[in-house]
């Protein structure tokens, strides 16, 4: 039989192995992700170089304004030059197949007189004007010179004041004016952005041309707009790169996948189950099921926090009634069990009527004890990391300037603890969702929940020893009056700490995202091991922080 010292260090040798970095077979370092060290407005103006073209490394690429416009014209100078229209038709046809250029193409020489009636580009007019002097307007049947009638390519005449007046219409309804078609309710050639030039305002053509702009990212498959508050930069992103986090150089970190928050190790549907639940009504019904009961008589929830049996409903009702059998309390007195119990209820719950009853409240509070276990935490590592992302934007704007001073080194050889700093905040975000996965993990798969809890107890323990280093233990070198000859030591624990913290982390979040299926069964049995000679009352002679995990998560109700 095994000592309890030998089954700790089976845990610990396995452990080590899988916080190492050495399964190199079991992952792919190549798709690493730092997106999440520049989230939050933390990047300084002389890494974005550096930052632009990682990101280009990583599959994706974040377009400035003039990025976009450029690509756009770039788009309709290709179709216009290959088949031989103008730009204005090039334009059409583009917006029409969502800024498509390969499936324009294909169409058009598939069946270039199908897309030209779909699309509503005519070759020539579908109306002969007369050549009198003057014409009639289409909308408001006034008689106008020639030279004050307008036409589209289909050729119905309409003056210039009721064009006006449509273009204006249309283009402040929004950006539905990119597909406006003639006036004439038979017709339905397209007008172009030559149209709006000839006759809009100044302030409408501007608006024209923000819809356009717009379009090109909104109804292309390949970019989004970043979700950041005021944010005007565009991300294309490569389909088919597997990671979705992405970050753009106004510093919001966000999954292109479904705009969320950066979620690794949790997948987008999850994310939206947790984001719904939190936000949903059931958890209220949830807990008025597991910590009310319904009056007998008007049926309005009440809650009972303290004292006695005999309950009073509030007004108009005041019904008076047992809490536990819910018979009316002039049936009740010290032949029933007095004030604290019921004899009634003892007895008929023994005969099975309460069984559904008691069933449906054990199963409600089982769940909400379990959903307010993970909210509570998930929550709770949110305000850490906000708190965190303080601190950060605190040492960068004032205490590396005094640190610098203090120990007489250049704010360039302090990296090190911004660096720390920013370990922390992704950390931070990573821990928190590994809750909302651990609520949505099967209850029946119990050894991947042990290994899991393990896991996520020891990732806690990792960062929260990052976390004082970086923390308390950096004061005392702010606040010293001269150098001091430890620095350098702790340069080298902090610059440790954060490059283990960091492996540490990046072996979990890609263990979770495989869904703990091609971890070692040796690992969770030796959790198990380690777990059941704990509860036995041993003690371990592992490093400090170990084992913790079960303790800090808590297992599901």
């Amino acid at each position: 039989m095994e000592s309890e010292d030998d089954m700790i260090d089976d845990s610990l040798s396995i452990d080590d192995d899988f916080y190492s970095g050495d399964f190199s077979d079991y992952y792919d370092d190549s798709d690493d992700n730092d997106n999440g060290y520049y989230s939050d407005g933390l990047i300084e103006d002389d890494d974005q170089d550096a930052v632009f073209s990682r990101r280009n490394q990583q599959g994706y690429i974040v377009l400035r304004e003039e990025d976009i416009k450029q690509r756009q014209e770039d788009d309709i100078s290709k179709v216009s030059t290959v088949l031989s229209l103008s730009r204005v038709y090039a334009a059409i046809l583009l917006r029409h197949y969502n800024w498509n250029v390969s499936k324009v193409h294909d169409e058009w020489f598939a069946d270039e007189e199908g897309v030209r009636q779909s699309v509503g580009l005519l070759e020539r007019p579908v109306v002969q004007v007369s050549n009198a002097g003057e014409l009639t307007c289409g909308i408001c049947f006034e008689s106008f010179p020639r030279d004050n009638i307008t036409s589209a390519t289909c050729g119905h005449p309409f003056c210039q004041t009721c064009w006006r007046g449509y273009i204006c219409t249309t283009i402040n309804d929004g950006p539905g004016c990119l597909s406006m078609r003639c006036p004439d309710p038979s017709c339905h050639v397209a007008v172009g952005q030559d149209m709006i030039d000839k006759l809009a305002t100044c302030e409408e053509k501007e608006k024209y041309s923000h819809y356009l702009l717009r379009s090109y990212i909104e109804d292309n498959r390949k970019t989004k707009w970043c979700p950041a508050p005021g944010c005007e930069y565009a991300i294309e992103f490569a389909v088919g790169c597997g990671n979705f986090d992405v970050s753009c150089i106004c510093s919001r970190s966000f999954c292109w996948n479904c705009i969320e928050e950066v979620h690794r190790p949790v997948d987008c549907d999850t994310v939206a189950k947790w984001i719904l639940k939190n936000g949903a009504e059931s958890e209220n019904m949830n807990w008025i099921l597991a910590n009310s009961k319904p009056c007998p008589k008007c049926k309005r929830p009440i809650e009972k926090n303290q004292g006695c049996m005999h309950m009073t409903c509030t007004p108009p009702c005041k019904f008076e009634f047992c809490w536990l059998c819910l018979g009316g309390w002039a049936e009740h007195g010290e032949r029933t069990g007095g004030f604290y119990a019921c004899n009634r209820y003892e007895a008929a719950k023994q005969e099975g009527v309460y069984d559904e009853a008691e069933r449906r409240r054990e199963m409600a509070k089982n769940s909400l004890e379990k959903y307010t276990h993970y909210y509570e935490r998930w929550a709770s590592n949110q305000l850490s990391r906000q708190k965190a992302l303080a601190d950060l934007h605190q040492m960068q704007t004032v205490q590396l300037d005094k640190l610098s001073y203090s120990q007489r080194t250049s704010e360039s050889q302090l990296k090190f603890i911004t660096e720390a700093w920013l370990q922390i905040v992704e950390c931070r975000r990573v821990l928190k969702w590994t809750y909302a996965y651990g609520y949505y993990l099967p209850e029946h798969e119990h050894a991947k929940r042990q290994f899991f809890e393990y896991l996520q107890g020891e990732a806690e323990s990792g960062l929260e020893r990052l976390h004082q280093c970086a923390e308390k233990e950096l004061n005392k070198f702010i606040n010293c009056d001269g150098p001091s000859k430890e620095f350098d030591d702790f340069r080298a624990k902090l610059a440790g700490l954060t490059s283990v913290t960091k492996n540490y982390f990046e072996n979990l979040v890609r263990a979770l995202e495989n869904g703990l299926a091609d971890v070692d069964s040796q690992a969770a049995a030796a959790c198990s091991k380690t777990t059941n000679s704990k509860n036995t009352g041993g003690t371990s002679k592992g490093r400090g922080g170990r084992g913790k995990g079960s303790s800090k998560t808590g297992g599901s109700s």
